[in-house]
């Protein structure tokens, strides 16, 4: 499928896609790039040969988040009156962390340069974060009179604990990669140059290990955020039955007593 908002492209079992609106600062608020992202996670999720999704952005920024002109001459999503505005919401920029939430394979951004408001959310939906030096994050949305209408109250709690999350809502503060690394909301820093071989590198670990499994470990972790844990259990002596039964698990079991790398098949 042709997109001209993002860039989609698939190789070695790993989907990417690539915000590519440079000269926008690869806002994500336009009707267009909201459609283009939902179809390309889609797509991603559907195909049983991707095994990992990486979300990253056309330099020099990963997403600046919501149209500010937009906002300040109050079009598009942003227009009409408190109720409409609230359905716009509703019908554009918040089906992106609903369809976030239905990807099923593991998720990693690759934040290349600065992640604002709803663009430090859309990094938050991801799973993982692999970020290079010259990337930045603020939920700086108190700082122009909102609140994050994204889910970010949702998602940012998530990676980071309330109390992180409370300090950087509430101050709107941008910090730099390395005060996110030692916050603990990105899992690795990496020089920018190699942002995406490091990403991919990731990548291909995970995509090296069993295809159903993967996706129910997935299921589970997402799982366990919010259901009491007798419900967890409960799901994960569901899952262990079926993986049990799967000839996956009986080449991985082959293949450590043979010493050798296993091949996995997906049953």
């Amino acid at each position: 499928m042709s997109y001209s908002n993002i860039h989609f492209e698939t190789a070695g079992g790993v989907a990417t896609i690539t915000l590519n609106r440079p000269e926008s600062r690869n806002i994500i608020t336009d009707p267009d790039m909201i459609a283009e992202i939902e179809s390309a996670l889609s797509m991603a999720n559907q195909d049983p040969t991707t095994l990992v999704l990486i979300l990253t952005g056309a330099d020099p920024a990963f997403s600046s988040g919501g149209n500010i002109k937009e906002m300040a001459q109050k079009q598009g999503m942003f227009s009409g009156s408190p109720e409409q505005i609230a359905a716009n919401y509703r019908a554009s920029i918040q089906r992106i962390p609903l369809a976030m939430q239905q990807v099923e394979i593991p998720t990693i951004a690759a934040v290349n340069g600065p992640a604002i408001g709803a663009g430090c959310d859309l990094a938050m939906m991801c799973d993982m974060r692999v970020v290079s030096e010259k990337a930045q994050f603020g939920e700086t949305f108190l700082n122009v009179g909102l609140i994050p209408g994204d889910g970010g109250a949702w998602f940012l709690p998530r990676v980071v604990g309330l109390a992180k999350a409370c300090e950087l809502t509430f101050t709107g503060e941008v910090i730099d990669a390395r005060t996110a690394l030692e916050m603990g909301m990105v899992n690795h820093l990496v020089a920018h140059d190699q942002l995406l071989p490091e990403t991919n590198a990731l990548a291909a670990k995970i995509a090296a290990k069993p295809p159903g499994a993967l996706r129910m470990a997935k299921k589970l972790l997402r799982l366990g955020q919010q259901a009491p844990l007798a419900e967890l259990l409960k799901q994960s002596a569901a899952y262990q039955g079926r993986c049990h039964h799967t000839e996956d698990h009986q080449e991985a079991l082959a293949a450590l007593f043979e010493k050798r790398k296993p091949v996995f098949k997906g049953k």
